[in-house]
């Protein structure tokens, strides 16, 4: 068995929020069959390169809602989990090295990785090991910086929890990919998209000189409105700009398709003049 992880990140600095962190996990049974259907309803809606959150207009708003209701059926299906990472700049982190600072890329990352899907939780009923095979969207670093960052989460078996549940990183199973060939990842792209924008109310902006919104604008609120509407049937009232609970049941950081994480450092002040109004 191995879980088949596609990540993704996006605005680093933002207005209200910043260090976006997107993934989705499949199952290696399933993969194949998700990848197929979406790729099919992209080719039934003529979309036949690559689908961005950039990319996003008036003409292609109906095209794009069905690229989104199919991938949500698979994650309604619980074939596709979806996870999305984020920090509120209300928040600001104190005493860390100028080494912390430096590499906050990939220790941000590595957070993502090791937390968001719950990876401990998933193997209560499953007596066989999971290999963890990753890709990740090209990376903005040296090849050494990578490399680090690889070596890091291969020390992630080493983990006490990860290490109970049979969950294995292999170095030979991590490689950076391209979102044009990778279906999950334009997906992935657009959700993540969607939640930057309205986190930082990019919906608001106008053109210089303009009283009014530009229709790119107008699109891709549209767009994310949809996208919403759709997580809201798998969890009705969902609040995009908090961390999503638990029940009361830590396996549920597993068990849900689709979850959103607000990570707060530890050690941090809070500057209000900093957040969302």
């Amino acid at each position: 068995m191995e879980y088949v992880i596609y990540t993704d990140e996006s605005d680093r600095d933002g207005e209200f929020f910043a260090n976006f962190y997107g993934g989705v996990l499949v199952r290696s049974p399933d993969l194949a069959g998700v990848i197929q259907r979406l790729e099919a309803c992209k080719l039934s809606q003529n979309l036949f390169g690559e689908i961005k959150w950039q990319k996003v207009t008036t003409p292609y708003l109906d095209k794009y809602k069905a690229v989104m209701d199919a991938f949500f059926e698979e994650i309604a299906a619980d074939r596709v989990k979806t996870r999305i990472m984020f920090t509120s700049n209300q928040y600001v982190p104190q005493g860390l090295s100028a080494e912390q600072r430096q590499s906050e890329y990939h220790r941000l990352y590595y957070q993502f990785i090791k937390n968001s899907f719950g990876l401990q939780f998933s193997t209560a009923n499953q007596r066989t090991p999971v290999r963890i095979r990753l890709n990740l969207d090209q990376m903005p670093t040296s090849r050494e910086e990578t490399a680090q960052f690889k070596a890091f989460l291969v020390g992630l078996n080493r983990n006490p929890q990860l290490h109970k549940a049979g969950i294995q990183f292999d170095v030979q199973q991590m490689a950076e990919v391209s979102s044009h060939d990778h279906v999950l990842l334009q997906c992935l792209d657009v959700v993540l998209g969607a939640m930057v924008f309205r986190l930082n109310n990019k919906h608001k902006v106008k053109p210089p000189g303009s009283r009014t919104r530009g229709k790119r604008t107008i699109a891709k609120e549209k767009l994310y409105k949809h996208i919403l509407s759709r997580v809201r049937q798998i969890y009705p009232n969902f609040n995009i700009g908090i961390s999503t609970g638990i029940q009361g049941d830590r396996g549920n950081r597993w068990r849900h398709p689709y979850r959103h994480w607000l990570l707060i450092p530890k050690n941090h002040t809070r500057d209000l003049t900093k957040a969302k109004p």
